[in-house]
């Protein structure tokens, strides 16, 4: 019987992985959820999951969580400046407990984009190469929900906002990259992989244009440059650091760093994939 493991399972991610896992037919007892927190998790717990404290900063953790496990997938941390450290604990626990598979979710385009969160992702993913283990590379383009739950905000002002030109991001759902999570981590055909996942491509005034025609509310996408962009994000509160950052991600779209036409997401997923029109309905409900 083959046993998976999902990290961050308290996450947004993290948890949606597992819930796709059991709905794809794997038995609760043969999936092991980790988190630095495991009561966060306790509805999987009570669904048969074992729920596993798996702190990155604590290799003990990941060790004895990890025993006895065959496939895991680690779900990238949060926290600038200690992922790679992080990640790299929990490459050497699934090396020591011999797991089979390690996947890694990744970013689309890692190992040549600009985009500021990048060079953890490589950094990461040389890793995962050296570490000896079988492995699969799931570089996730960005989120629909990175959009959508800043609704209220474009409804609001009646503007997105943005440095991003006519650069396009290939954005998907959640729920479909952790639909392709499971899938990958389901499927074992004892070779490498690398994924570029994402799903159709907009431009941000297409956003707000989808934004007014699904909400009936007018909204319109004021373009920037990156100059102008930091300060108008400095003018909502955000510090220099922060909105930097945020303009350097808009640099990147505008780029082509979060591009993709690859079909990797449709092909793991095997069904449609969540529209931006149905993103934004969602958000809407």
């Amino acid at each position: 019987m083959t046993t998976y493991a999902v990290t961050a399972a308290s996450g947004h991610l993290g948890h949606l992985v597992v819930e796709e896992l059991l709905a794809r037919g794997v038995a609760a007892g043969d999936v092991v959820a980790l988190a630095r927190t495991p009561q966060k998790a306790a509805d999987l717990a009570e669904r048969g999951v074992r729920v596993l404290r798996g702190d990155y900063s604590e290799p003990d953790t990941l060790r004895e969580a990890l025993t006895g496990v065959d496939r895991v997938l680690l779900v990238s941390g949060d926290t600038p400046g200690q992922r790679v450290a992080q990640h790299a604990n929990v490459v050497e626990a699934a090396r020591a407990a011999g797991v089979q598979r390690l996947a890694y979710t990744s970013l689309l385009r890692a190992d040549t984009s600009g985009n500021p969160l990048a060079p953890d992702h490589r950094a990461t993913e040389e890793a995962l190469a050296a570490s000896g283990l079988l492995t699969t590379v799931l570089r996730n383009g960005w989120y629909l929900e990175n959009y959508t739950e800043a609704l209220g905000r474009y409804l609001a002002a009646g503007e997105v906002v943005g440095s991003a030109h006519d650069g396009r991001v290939s954005a998907a759902a959640r729920a479909d990259y952790a639909a392709a999570a499971a899938a990958a981590l389901l499927a074992d055909d004892g070779e490498d992989h690398v994924h570029e996942l994402g799903g159709t491509s907009f431009t941000l005034a297409e956003l707000a244009s989808t934004v007014s025609e699904v909400t009936g509310t007018p909204v319109a996408y004021r373009d920037l440059s990156t100059e102008e962009h930091v300060a108008h994000l400095r003018s909502t509160g955000l510090d220099e650091g922060t909105a930097g950052f945020v303009a350097a991600l808009d640099a990147s779209l505008a780029a082509g760093d979060l591009q993709t036409d690859r079909d990797d997401l449709q092909r793991l997923v095997g069904r449609p994939l969540t529209t931006l029109a149905d993103a934004v309905r969602a958000a809407r409900a």
